[in-house]
């Protein structure tokens, strides 16, 4: 038999006592329900903030729950207030938003043994750092420890290498960093110069079937244990001596794992359009995504090449290649001092026979003068390069001092001072190179498929005695400030999109990069309307200014622009 239907009365009131119950939930204090995950106490509450959550979504108000190492809760303005919670963040219509994800980091040292805080990271936003450009301290070997100079490491940590020895050797690493106190998340790429120094030393030429065989093992081995990939930097010896074939094998090795390669790629200079040609070619051979360390077009002369390698990389995507590109927001570089020198003279770890020798000193000093030869350090000349990392008393009155200055002050050709300042330190030095173009830096930012990435390692202004590039103070704000809030070169979102979630997915990690119920709370608070760098060549060591709160796994390590000393990181592997 058919119910009948209920009266328009008895509708109408139960319709009442509905919309009471939605009124009586929405003003009841929050405990419990799925955004939550359960009742009970939140660790953090984030309020009052506008949200930029990762995704590149326009901003919205919201508010933001944390409970242990996690977010439970994103909701409507004052959906919190009622919460039971420890601390209570009163963002003040500031920018919330993902940690920034550094993908090219080299805070070696920090993350492993020395002062995790990495201050100068901290105070840009930053909660994760990306190791592996071009050597990584695992797996090691005889050949891998004659390459790393363990002999002139300080004890403490020449003392920590045998452990990362043989096959399991990079998960050894990378659980030596989850065991050290550091106040951001650390994960690494393979470096392609350390697999080729495992198999085959310092030595040049091609790789035969049994070196090889060994690089796939190395390879698949170190992909098992956590590498996000493999990384090139094909200008440095000894990692310059691997061909093409060497590295596409690399990359076929890695492929069932889902592992990227990324690319310091063999020139940035005269060659720079043959060097990507050789990257494409290596992904897409190797069946693997591919992303390019710090797109540039070095030395004036080049340029104008700059919009050819933005559209090659546009029409290596339309043809199917996944690529993309890393960048920091600096018109001038930063690198080593011997990057002056043709590879030939570090062949078989020979670089000091051949500075001391009179016969290959003599050839050193031809070519790197040779204005026709192959760019080195001509192409610019001395007053392009200031020169840093002294640490011998008599070398500190040139600290960040440009080597044409230098030179002069030693009556030495630039050439021969190089040689000389390398020889009397006995260890390389580093250098600022201004080579690029302001121009080109603000064209390739525009692209979607460029992330950022600082490539710098992080510092301590309170005890940092060396120059170093201001990148290490500021990308992240300098992005915010000069080119999205001043310049307007793409939306605040879009900014932060390439910093967080756009690193994320190229990296292959799935809960972090995004403000969402269920991800890491890796999470930072700033002020968008101040944000800005303020480090330059001559005074680096300035810290930044904006980032006011970031919270890394759920634990505060700046509060109110103030490092806490917290260190809650922890070693990231790809989610596969």
């Amino acid at each position: 038999m058919r119910p009948s239907s209920p009266s328009p009365r008895l509708a109408r009131l139960a319709c009442l006592a509905l919309f009471a119950l939605a009124a009586a939930c929405a003003r009841a204090p929050v405990s419990g329900g799925p955004g939550l995950a359960g009742a009970g106490a939140l660790d953090v509450v984030i309020e009052n903030g506008r949200l930029v959550d990762g995704s590149g979504n326009p901003w919205t108000r919201r508010d933001i729950g944390i409970r242990g190492d996690r977010i439970v809760a994103v909701v409507a303005p004052g959906g919190l207030r009622g919460a039971s919670a420890r601390t209570r963040i009163d963002a003040g219509d500031r920018i919330v938003a993902p940690g920034f994800i550094d993908i090219q980091s080299h805070s070696w040292d920090a993350l492993l043994w020395q002062d995790g805080r990495v201050v100068s990271k901290v105070t840009q936003g930053v909660t994760s750092e990306i190791l592996g450009e071009a050597n990584t301290p695992a797996p090691s070997n005889a050949n891998v420890e004659a390459l790393e100079d363990v002999a002139s490491m300080p004890p403490a940590r020449a003392a920590m290498q045998p452990a990362f020895r043989g096959a399991r050797g990079f998960g050894a690493w990378l659980d030596a960093m989850d065991r050290h106190p550091k106040s951001v998340n650390v994960g690494s790429y393979l470096g392609a110069t350390t697999v080729r120094a495992y198999a085959m030393g310092q030595a040049p030429g091609e790789a035969g079937p049994a070196q090889l065989d060994t690089m796939r093992r190395v390879v698949a081995d170190a992909m098992r244990d956590g590498a996000f990939g493999i990384s090139t930097a094909l200008i440095y010896p000894p990692g310059s001596f691997a061909g093409t074939r060497e590295l596409t094998e690399m990359a076929r090795a890695m492929a069932p794992f889902h592992g990227a390669l990324i690319s310091h790629m063999r020139s940035e200079d005269d060659s720079l359009f043959e060097a990507m040609d050789e990257v494409f070619r290596i992904a897409g051979e190797g069946g693997v995504r591919l992303d390019i360390y710090h797109l540039k077009a070095s030395n004036r002369r080049n340029w104008p090449k700059s919009a050819g390698a933005v559209a090659k990389i546009d029409s290596a995507r339309r043809a199917g290649l996944d690529v993309g590109a890393t960048m920091y927001p600096y018109p001038f570089s930063g690198n080593n001092l011997g990057e002056c020198f043709p590879d030939w003279a570090a062949e078989n770890g020979k670089l000091f026979d051949n500075l001391r020798n009179a016969d290959s000193r003599a050839r050193l000093v031809r070519e790197m003068a040779d204005p026709d030869g192959a760019p080195l350090c001509q192409r610019e000349g001395p007053k392009a390069y200031m020169i840093a990392d002294f640490r011998k008393p008599e070398h500190a009155k040139y600290e960040g001092k440009y080597l044409s200055d230098i030179a002069t002050d030693l009556r030495l050709p630039w050439p021969e001072a190089i040689i000389e300042l390398i020889l009397r330190e006995g260890r390389d030095l580093s250098k600022i190179n201004f080579t690029m173009s302001e121009e080109n830096v603000q064209a390739q930012l525009k692209w979607p498929w460029v992330v950022i990435g600082t490539d710098a390692g992080g510092v301590d202004p309170d005890s940092a005695t060396s120059v170093v590039h201001p990148r290490a103070y500021g990308t992240y704000p300098r992005i915010l400030g000069r080119y999205v809030r001043e310049q307007r070169l793409f939306p605040l979102e879009e900014a932060v999109r390439r910093m967080t979630w756009a690193v994320a997915t190229r990296l292959g990690v799935r809960d972090r990069g995004l403000i969402r119920e269920g991800m890491f709370a890796d999470v930072v608070v700033f002020d968008d309307r101040s944000i800005i760098d303020l480090a330059t060549p001559d005074r680096p060591h300035q810290l930044s200014r904006g980032v006011e709160h970031v919270l890394v796994n759920g634990v505060a390590v700046l509060r109110d622009g103030r490092h806490t000393g917290a260190t809650p990181g922890r070693t990231l592997r790809p989610s596969r």
